[in-house]
């Protein structure tokens, strides 16, 4: 069981990443929705309606981490600390990514191209249809994912480079949700 913990270091670099995409896609629907709030209300209703989301992706960020910590338990023994973090952090990004189209794709308005709507439409059962080809793209890139994290030490230590760098812009954005608890603290009082 000892192999397969994370140390410290370790941990604390797997929550920066987790909390990431969270915060990321936070921020960007809360810049989409200042303007519209600011003029229906004012600003510092914005700001709090941005604070709020910030700290529910905090929470969120704290239960995608648990969920990773979980997964961690099912990697092979065999694998070291960093391609445990490596593989838990691609695991984090791939399906991260994927909500975020998947929720960016309607929020924008985008529409199924006819010919194939009308293909889905003509199978019966088009959410399978769309759900099981969702699927196989994700486990594709989990499998290519655990592949390349499992086979190739270079791609080991170009992921733990770029998880050290991102690592940087993540503890900025823990001070945002520093400065959203006090927001929340002080429209509450």
């Amino acid at each position: 069981m000892r192999r397969r913990m994370l140390s410290q270091g370790r941990l604390w670099s797997l929550f920066l990443m987790a909390a990431l995409p969270t915060h990321i896609w936070t921020i960007v629907l809360v810049l989409q929705d200042v303007s519209w709030i600011s003029e229906r209300t004012n600003t510092w209703d914005a700001v709090g309606v941005g604070a709020y989301g910030l700290l529910l992706a905090l929470v969120e960020s704290t239960a995608v981490f648990i969920v990773a910590l979980l997964l961690n338990l099912l990697l092979p023994r065999r694998w070291e600390e960093d391609q445990r973090l490596t593989a838990l952090t691609g695991l984090i990004f791939a399906l991260a990514a994927a909500s975020m189209l998947n929720q960016g794709y309607f929020l924008g308005g985008a529409r199924l191209p006819g010919a194939l709507f009308a293909l889905l439409l003509h199978s019966g059962h088009p959410l399978r249809i769309l759900y099981g080809a969702a699927m196989l793209i994700n486990l594709t890139l989990i499998g290519a994912l655990l592949y390349l994290t499992d086979r190739k030490p270079g791609f080991v230590s170009g992921f733990l480079d770029l998880i050290e760098r991102l690592s940087v812009l993540m503890t900025l954005y823990l001070a945002l949700d520093v400065a959203a608890l006090i927001v929340v603290i002080l429209r509450n009082v």
